[in-house]
């Protein structure tokens, strides 16, 4: 049995370290089930973390499980409680364990909505507002945080475990989490009403086209197409807004690459979750205290060629790594994939091109679109919908150039045809009637599709 009750002669070993936890522990932790109510139990709660501070040796703890620390303090708390004549049953008691536990461990009133499958973004505006993502919709959320001082040290534990850092003199970070969800924090003086933390969640399990096919995201047939784009190594734009489902549809995609290819994968923060056994995973690095050090993505892209890539995969481009990529495109990287911030096919290329002028090469206009053509085949647009629903909204592929504009035809588009009275949005899935160029490409590498698939009467429900 391992015991993580403290000597007394360890008091001053561990002082410091309990020092960095006291803070946590002056929080109340309600009811986990309705997400952290307070309750008539506050001020034993308090008083009891603090008590629990003093007893625990904290350098025991990283020798055991959760399991077993959960066992020895839930022994603590039954003396404790013993001690002060205070009566709580055991769901109260388990409780209060799960609170000490969080405190210590996770994120603490954070970590009921972390551990809930159903929320996908979690937003903290100051210690008293926290709202949570369902479904696409944002509902306000009980969890309250004791103070500001307290959101600051949760903050400071989720960018410490990264090894970045955030105060006053730098006061605004993106990290991850351990499971890959990612975070980004503002804290004052940027942030006036006190700090501010968005937490983007990882989905545990990757969403597979299977289950965006299900959920409607997407039709089978045009899931199909998709296939063959990405089998016949075409190289792939993904257009969106923000929390549209680009990186999503972009992992869905990626299964459908032969695994005996080798990936790289570039991003800012890590979240591509490839299934194919030769991935290769790169991330950028910030400034350092000093400001040194940084590695932009755009390092990355220049690095990957050097490393016998089959296919690249770019999480986002938001600068000049947009002209490399699409220079990797063009010698070689067939198959290639990224995303991009846009409403439509058309703002996307705009974007691309734009991105193109950061990198600080005097390239002409026209000489940019021909790269933008000549590069990529296919883009994909996707749209969070108002009643909160993702679907990929538009299919489209590059033709070439006319003059000075590079010309597109669209595919398969989704047309919105109403709100139905409770606010869920209704439209179908059609063909625009174009045969893609790209088709002799895809039944070049041995792949058939249905000239049913782009039929201009066909209707597809999703």
């Amino acid at each position: 049995m391992w015991q993580i009750k403290k000597p007394r002669h360890e008091d001053s070993e561990v002082q410091a370290r309990q020092d960095v936890f006291e803070e946590h522990q002056r929080t109340t932790v309600g009811d986990a089930g309705a997400f952290a109510k307070r309750d008539s139990n506050t001020e034993l709660k308090v008083e009891l973390h603090q008590r629990l501070l003093d007893l625990i040796n904290l350098q025991a703890l990283e020798q055991m499980s959760r399991e077993q620390i959960e066992a020895e303090v839930g022994d603590i708390v039954r003396e404790e409680l013993a001690k002060q004549n205070q009566a709580l049953n055991n769901a109260e008691r388990k409780q209060l364990v799960g609170d000490v536990l969080d405190e210590l461990l996770g994120l603490g009133p954070l970590e009921p909505l972390l551990k809930d499958p159903t929320i996908t973004d979690v937003l903290v505006n100051g210690c008293n507002h926290v709202f949570v993502e369902r479904f696409g919709v944002l509902e306000p959320s009980p969890v309250r945080f004791k103070d500001e001082r307290h959101l600051l040290r949760i903050i400071q534990k989720i960018v410490s475990a990264v090894g970045r850092r955030i105060d006053e003199s730098s006061p605004m970070v993106d990290a991850r989490l351990a499971d890959g969800s990612r975070v980004n924090a503002v804290v004052p003086p940027l942030a006036i009403d006190g700090s501010l933390l968005s937490i983007r969640k990882f989905a545990r399990v990757p969403i597979s086209m299977d289950r965006l096919i299900e959920i409607g995201s997407i039709p089978i047939q045009m899931s199909e197409v998709l296939k063959a784009v990405v089998g016949s190594r075409r190289n792939v734009l993904i257009s969106g807004g923000t929390g549209s489902g680009k990186t999503t549809l972009l992992n869905a995609m990626s299964a459908f690459i032969d695994n005996r290819e080798r990936i790289v994968t570039i991003e800012d923060s890590a979240e591509l979750q490839l299934q194919q056994q030769h991935v290769v995973r790169l991330e950028t690095r910030p400034p350092n205290i000093e400001g040194r050090g940084e590695i932009t993505q755009r390092e990355l892209v220049k690095n990957s060629l050097r490393m016998r890539p089959d296919r690249i995969i770019v999480g986002e481009v938001r600068a000049g790594e947009a002209f490399d990529m699409l220079q990797a495109m063009n010698t070689g990287h067939d198959g290639s994939m990224t995303t991009v911030h846009a409403n439509t096919p058309r703002d996307a290329l705009s974007r691309v091109e734009q991105m193109i002028g950061m990198s600080g090469i005097d390239i002409p206009p026209r000489a940019a679109r021909q790269q933008i053509s000549s590069a990529l085949d296919v883009v994909v647009q996707v749209a969070r919908l108002s009643d909160g629903r993702r679907k990929v909204v538009s299919l489209a592929e590059l033709t070439g150039m006319e003059g000075e504009v590079v010309t597109m035809q669209e595919i398969f588009r989704y047309r919105q045809t109403g709100v139905s009275g409770d606010g869920i949005v209704q439209g179908r899935f059609e063909a625009t009637g174009i045969r893609p160029r790209f088709l002799d490409h895809v039944t070049s590498h041995g792949i058939t599709l249905s000239a049913d698939l782009f039929r201009p009467d066909a209707k597809f429900d999703a």
